[in-house]
């Protein structure tokens, strides 16, 4: 795969191309780098398996290694494969996703240790996004998200301007137009009732256990 092919390609995000994602899977199956738009921000990503694209990742947001990024899933299925969730919380992520939701769960064993947090959980998603679905259903499993930033500032909300200031170092810009950015809601699942870590889009008086 072409590393640096500062490729930008238009994918309608309402009904997505199968043969555009298709090709958006070949690069991130080799390792690559690919920028897609989410329900909330546009997020860099890639396998969840490959571990030289991982350290890639941290590379280009200049994080720190230590600290763990999160992922997203296809759907609640999914989701639950890869972490442990709660009994009393699963009704209230079923009404919730897809949506602009992140939440910590306890990790599973398929998660790669780079992921996990000391308390050994994950942050993961279910977007509600058609190019985001359709790259996952494609891959087969989760791909890494995390925000494209200038630096640790302003979310970048337009596309074209990712393409332009980060290109050479993503192999695949996925232009789903230009977005409303607006973080996702994190909620911590992890020990006993939901608490909120972050609040962003997303309606938090939904957030309770029934």
């Amino acid at each position: 795969m072409p590393r640096g092919a500062q490729m930008l390609i238009e994918i309608d995000p309402v009904y997505p191309r199968k043969r555009q994602i298709q090709r958006a899977v070949e690069i991130i199956r080799d390792g690559g780098l690919v920028v897609y738009p989410t329900d909330t921000t546009y997020g860099i990503g890639c396998d969840l398996f490959d571990r030289r694209a991982i350290d890639r990742v941290y590379s280009v947001k200049r994080k720190n290694p230590k600290t763990p990024l999160s992922f997203i899933c296809h759907d609640l299925k999914d989701l639950s494969h890869y972490a442990l969730v709660p009994n009393n919380a699963y009704k209230m992520m079923r009404r919730l996703l897809p949506g602009p939701y992140t939440f910590i769960l306890p990790a599973t064993r398929e998660v790669p240790r780079i992921l996990m947090t000391k308390r050994k959980t994950v942050g993961i998603r279910v977007p509600n996004n058609a190019i985001c679905l359709a790259l996952l259903e494609e891959l087969g499993h989760p791909i890494i998200s995390s925000s494209v930033r200038r630096g640790e500032g302003e979310i970048f909300t337009d596309p074209a301007e990712i393409h332009q200031q980060l290109g050479h170092q993503i192999d695949l810009v996925i232009d789903g137009g230009i977005l409303v950015s607006e973080q996702s809601t994190v909620v911590d699942l992890s020990d006993g009732p939901p608490v909120i870590l972050r609040q962003g889009k997303g309606d938090i008086s939904s957030i309770g256990l029934d």
